[in-house]
């Protein structure tokens, strides 16, 4: 977990998983690091959301297609769980801990502390979503239980298939100035 920048309640925070997505991001913002997966994101937002306040959170990052063709940047409509299995816990202890949070219109993401590269988790993760990515329902979640809005907006990187690490590495510069002009333009 790094902060750059100041929190302020008149401003958003940028959440972003990685150094090589925040890369070309100006400074203008403050801009929260998380490091990889659902822990190192919920934890990061929770301690920062203990001590400062932003106007909103703005998770910023990559993520897998899963429809064929879906490129570009989208914001977040639904966001699920994929690794973890709420109705099954909600049928033994009677109460939903995980289920899927709605933010707006927009597609689906699914989010879990998987790489997806094809086969089957990606064939079925297919079946009920059009991205996916390894932060996006923990930064969600911890913020709705802080009260804090929440934005999640995710560039499609690859196609969360069997090239996705290499288009991953071959294409993450080139991510984070899309991502950035995203950032300059729309916030």
């Amino acid at each position: 977990m790094r902060l750059t920048g100041t929190v302020r309640e008149d401003r958003p925070l940028l959440v972003v998983a990685l150094d090589e997505e925040a890369r070309q991001l100006d400074g203008d913002l403050p801009v929260l690091i998380t490091g990889v997966g659902k822990v190192c994101a919920a934890v990061s937002v929770a301690t920062l959301l203990a001590t400062a306040r932003p106007a909103s959170v703005v998770n910023l990052g990559t993520a897998g297609g899963l429809r064929h063709g879906l490129d570009g940047v989208h914001e977040v409509g639904t966001v699920v769980q994929h690794d973890f299995d709420d109705e099954s816990v909600a049928a033994i202890v009677g109460h939903h801990f995980g289920g899927p949070l709605t933010l707006g219109a927009g597609p689906t993401l699914a989010t879990g502390d998987r790489f997806v590269a094809g086969g089957p988790v990606r064939d079925a993760l297919a079946q009920h979503a059009d991205l996916v990515d390894m932060e996006g329902y923990a930064v969600a979640a911890a913020c709705l239980a802080a009260g804090v809005p929440v934005r999640l907006v995710k560039l499609v990187s690859d196609d969360a298939d069997a090239d996705a690490g290499q288009a991953w590495v071959d294409s993450v510069a080139d991510h984070a100035h899309t991502l950035a002009a995203w950032a300059r333009d729309r916030l």
